[in-house]
């Protein structure tokens, strides 16, 4: 049978091998005998991972930012105190309500009691989690400060997530305003212009251009209903489907980024997510060009993404960042010049955290801005409607009052 084995070798590392055996207790024997340590077996074709719970609409994460803020919090709190990795995981797992989470995490303890380095577990669950934490805690492990690490993890997370708070906070008005805009609309055209067409049937004459426009609009509206709902559940289906692809999901982000003013404030967004990571895992001690390909990786957006990836390469082959992020045209020239002066001083991690700062305050005062506009907008479109639906249901009276008085 065939046998995936973890196995710790006399000089200290960790690897996985595929082994062929009659059983498993044969195969522990011989691995022990030559002086490996056995971590785990398990027949080739079962997964390692741990079995969770089925994840409503295909959901991979299972945990969300907030509650992965507060599980730092608690072990940050716990490895100050002095306690054990290992017991400070059991009793986080004592208290942990989310039974995905829970999964996840008894899996990790075990890895960990086997020998595995804690950001080696919680690597081997990356869809799980931010992947930016397992390279934070591999730095902390390098360094022996991974209490100060899981700190320095907390408050980019902190931050990150004020920043999310602020957009969704400042969206929040123009989004109700705009569907409850639509709702009226469509009472109004659906209900009210019908009732008012049966009111003029009677009416000798031709009715007026802009009420047949409205009443024609109606009774399309009012007749095709479930037509129109069909399409648009299978248009946002379909458009699912092509942003889940690689391609669709770059040409997704691309259009996100060409709305007016809001694309601004995404395009802002997705650099201050990058530099904050870049800034997090130079400061723990990650070397410029994983840090680089894993901050990349952590940005939200494909279209920003996919402009980052290829400048990995050009940095592992000895080009300076700044050189690599201005070649990307998509990092505004002052965040390229803070850059250029962090790299030559040595102190790139704090010239990012900066940059990142640049950005975050950019993004609040152009959601300010448009939300300042937002508004009134509104107002005047819906006020603009509904006097042209008012207007072409009271022309036909207006005319029958001049007949009548003529």
């Amino acid at each position: 049978m065939d046998f995936v084995v973890r196995v710790g070798t006399p000089e200290g590392r960790v690897q996985e091998q595929s082994y062929q055996a009659a059983d498993e207790a044969a195969l522990r024997s011989d691995l022990e005998k030559q002086g490996l340590h056995v971590f785990s077996v398990r027949r080739r074709g079962v997964s390692a991972g741990v079995k969770l719970p089925a994840l409503a609409w295909g959901r991979r994460k299972v945990v969300n930012q907030q509650e992965f803020l507060i599980f730092n919090q608690e072990l940050a709190s716990l490895l100050k105190a002095g306690l054990p990795l290992l017991q400070s995981l059991d009793l986080m797992l004592e208290r942990m309500e989310n039974q995905r989470f829970r999964a996840v995490l008894t899996d990790i303890r075990a890895r960990v009691s086997s020998g595995a380095d804690l950001s080696d577990a919680f690597a081997l669950h990356g869809e799980h989690f931010p992947r930016l934490y397992p390279a934070s805690l591999k730095a902390g492990e390098r360094s022996g400060e991974l209490e100060a690490v899981v700190r320095r993890f907390i408050r980019y997370q902190r931050l990150v997530l004020e920043a999310k708070k602020r957009a969704v906070s400042a969206l929040i008005y123009p989004a109700v305003l705009i569907g409850l805009s639509l709702v009226m609309l469509l009472i109004l055209a659906v209900y009210v212009v019908p009732r008012f067409t049966e009111f003029y049937a009677g009416f000798q004459g031709e009715l007026p251009l802009l009420t047949r426009i409205t009443t024609a609009t109606a009774f399309f509206l009012r007749d095709h209903i479930v037509l129109i709902l069909a399409v648009s559940v299978v248009g946002g289906l379909l458009l699912r489907r092509w942003v889940n692809t690689p391609a669709g999901r770059v040409g997704f982000d691309r259009m996100k980024l060409q709305i007016p003013l809001i694309g601004r404030v995404l395009h802002l967004f997705a650099l201050s997510e990058f530099c904050r990571s870049l800034s997090t895992l130079l400061a723990g001690g990650i070397p410029l060009v994983p840090a680089f390909e894993i901050s990349t990786a952590a940005v939200g957006n494909a279209r920003v993404r996919s402009a980052l990836e290829p400048r990995i390469q050009m940095v592992r082959q000895g080009r300076a960042f700044y050189e690599a992020i201005e070649d990307t045209g998509v990092f505004p020239a002052i965040a390229v010049d803070m850059a250029k002066v962090g790299e030559a001083t040595g102190g790139l991690d704090e010239m990012l955290t900066s940059v990142s700062d640049f950005f975050d305050d950019k993004v609040e005062t152009l959601l300010g801005r448009i939300l300042s506009l937002v508004e009134p907008a509104m107002l005047v479109f819906m006020g603009l409607v509904v006097a042209i639906i008012l207007l072409s249901l009271y022309l036909p009276m207006f005319s029958m009052l001049g007949q009548v008085q003529g």
